[in-house]
This record gives structure tokens, C-alpha cells and sequence, in this order.
């Protein structure tokens, strides 16, 4: 099957192993799969990945392949020759001591990141994190760069630059700002009670600042009570009014994953996953991400793809060309080099000299 390239591909799925297996291809093959996200059970070596992205991409060449690959502790590829590289909050100290060496390091890190992805046949990144480091939050921690929401918004438009020198766009998280609580949205569903006012002059001002920046923007699983009862991923409040409107972005929006805690209920019900992305995509998500349900078989998958053809059908949702349009706009606009080439880049190997 063929996708209709008028229509719209909104699902990011993932799979289970090191290769395509005939499920994983039929599901690529379904006209609403937009992408793919890489987690590190997807990764044996340089050769292995290269080879599933290149099947990935003969199967669905529109196909955007992603991975969460940020630095720190979240870094799916590590070993084969991938550069360690270090957790955001170094470029925020690094800032205290010199900024202007600090943003040199920080687009030097985006640079190597994404181009050592982009020689293995990787798309994008779902980086950087603009959480400010409020000091409570387990799961944002030393991801963020810093307390300071210039200093982040500064730091994070250098890492834009460099996966951009590298040919990749970028994906700025957790909008408006995940650093504040202390819950983990996987497993809770964090509320966060500040005003409007409050938020909009701290932890989300840096997407007010990169709006004409930011390829993407992914929203918390987090409940602004002072401004939706609804996370922001599922608020047209957030997505539509502040972020599109009031802010000026006219990027992607990505759900966070569909099968974390903070976004399984809803105004006190518990939500199927069809039912969660067609709530996402009606408040302004243009993609959905459903991970980690490939690995017992993938009904859950199955069910979003079958669940979401039938809402189309019956006007639950509207598939939306300008959301499509979006999506295709992430793609990189140049073929990869490869990792032989990539080795002999002058640019990579300053950008390695230029690490923090």
C-alpha cells in the first residue's frame, strides 16, 4: 500500500528488535505511519542500524526514522564509534565559567550528534530539552541546562544550529516546561499549579524566544491546573491559542509517547490509545508517538492504526494536510554521508575537538 501523500501520516511507531520482522513491515506499510522511533533494544552496532534504516526507508522513503538521543543519560547509541556525550546540564555549567565558549560547545555537540545519527540513516533527534533545572524533578535532572531560562534558551538554540549545520531538524521539549514538578509523567500525572503569568515568564519564555527557530516542539504530559484541566499535549489552550498563536510557532508538534501515565486518562477516564491520539491530534498535535507497545506483539499498535482509520471514516478526527506538510518538513533535505565520510569531515572533527 502506498501512502497517499495528500493525507496525513500521523502515528510514530516503533519496533521490537534489530530488524524489520513482517509485522513491523505491513505496520510501516499502513498510510497513517508518519514515523519511527529508535530505542536502544534497536541497536547492535553502526552496520545493524544502518541496515534497518535502509530497509526502513525502501519500505516508506517519506518515512521519518527518530530516536530520543540528547546526551547524558539519554543517548540510545553509545558504543561503535558514537560519541559519549556529556548531559546538558555540563554546557550550563560550562556557561557559568564562559558563555561564549559555552554556545560555541553547545553547537559543537549538535553538530556530532546529529551527524553521527544522520551516517546511520536517522532523521531526527528528539533534542534539545528546554526544561529549566528547578532541582526537584527526577526525571528532567541533568537533561536540563540550566535554572536560568536565557541561559537554556541560548544554550539550546546553539544545539539547534549544529544538528541543522548537520542536516537534521530538532525537537524542542517538554513544552511549557516538565522541570517544575517533581513527578514523573510515565508513571503520574503531574500537576503543576502556577499561573499563566508565572509560566509564560519563566520555564516556557524559551519557546516564546526560538519560535522562529524550533523544527518541532513536544508537550508535557503535565496538567497546568491554572490554565487547562487538561495535559498540555491534549489542551488546545496550550497547543493552538499560546504555542501557534500567541507565541508564533508554526513547526511540528509531537505527542509525548501515548502509553506513559500522564497521558492514559483524561477528565477522569481512562483512555484507549486511539482515544488519546485522536484528543492529542484535536488539540493540535500534528504526530502521535506510541512506544514500547511492539515488543509482546504489538496489538496495541495494530489497534492505534486500525482505531485512527476508523475515526477518519466516521469524522472522529480529520486528517490535516498542513499537519502532513509539517511532518514532510522535518525530513532531512540531503542525502546521508557515510560514516567513512563522516570520519574525514573537517567540520565533525572540529566539533569533536570543541566538546565540553
Amino acid at each position: 500500500m502506498n501512502p497517499d501523500h495528500d493525507a496525513h501520516a500521523p502515528v510514530v511507531l516503533d519496533i521490537a528488535g534489530l530488524a524489520l520482522t513482517p509485522d513491523d513491515r505491513r505496520r510501516l506499510a499502513h498510510p497513517l505511519t508518519g514515523g519511527l522511533i529508535l530505542f536502544a533494544r534497536n541497536w547492535e552496532s553502526r552496520r545493524q542500524l544502518t541496515e534497518l534504516t535502509a530497509e526502513i526507508k525502501s519500505l516508506r522513503p517519506d518515512c521519518l526514522v527518530c530516536v530520543d538521543h540528547e546526551g547524558g543519560r539519554v543517548q540510545r547509541f553509545r558504543t561503535d564509534g558514537f560519541t559519549a556525550l556529556p548531559a546538558m546540564r555540563v554546557l550550563g555549567e560550562l556557561w557559568m565559567r564562559d558563555a561564549m565558549a559555552a554556545t560555541d560547545a553547545a553547537s559543537a555537540l549538535g553538530q556530532v550528534l546529529a551527524a553521527e545519527l544522520r551516517a546511520c540513516g536517522v532523521d531526527l533527534s528528539f533534542a534539545p530539552v528546554l526544561d529549566l533545572d528547578h532541582g526537584g524533578s527526577t526525571v528532567i535532572g541533568d537533561r536540563a541546562f540550566h535554572r536560568d531560562a536565557r541561559v537554556a534558551a541560548l544554550l539550546a538554540k546553539s544545539v539547534a544550529h549544529g544538528m541543522l549545520r548537520a542536516g537534521m531538524a530538532h525537537c524542542g521539549k517538554h513544552f511549557p516546561g516538565h522541570g517544575f514538578v517533581k513527578a514523573d509523567s510515565h508513571v503520574a500525572v503531574p500537576v503543576d499549579r502556577r499561573s499563566l503569568k508565572a509560566l509564560l515568564e519563566d520555564d516556557a519564555a524559551p519557546y516564546a524566544w526560538l519560535s522562529a527557530t524550533l523544527t518541532a516542539v513536544m508537550p508535557a504530559h503535565v496538567v497546568y491546573a491554572k490554565v487547562d484541566h487538561r495535559p498540555a499535549g491534549f489542551s488546545e489552550r496550550w497547543l493552538k491559542e499560546i504555542l501557534r498563536e500567541r507565541m508564533g510557532f508554526t513547526g511540528a508538534v509531537f505527542s509525548d509517547d501515548l502509553s506513559m501515565e500522564g497521558a492514559r486518562h483524561l477528565d477522569g477516564a481512562a483512555l484507549t490509545f486511539t482515544e488519546a491520539a485522536v484528543l492529542a491530534l484535536q488539540a493540535g498535535c500534528d504526530l502521535v508517538l506510541l512506544c514500547n507497545q511492539s515488543v509482546d506483539g504489538g496489538e496495541a499498535v495494530d489497534e492505534l492504526l486500525e482505531g485512527l482509520a476508523a475515526a477518519a471514516t466516521d469524522g472522529r478526527w480529520s486528517p490535516d494536510p498542513d499537519s502532513e506538510a509539517r511532518r514532510q518538513a522535518l525530513l532531512p533535505a540531503t542525502p546521508p554521508i557515510t560514516w567513512d565520510a563522516l570520519m574525514h569531515d573537517p567540520t565533525y572533527q572540529r566539533a569533536l575537538e570543541r566538546l565540553p
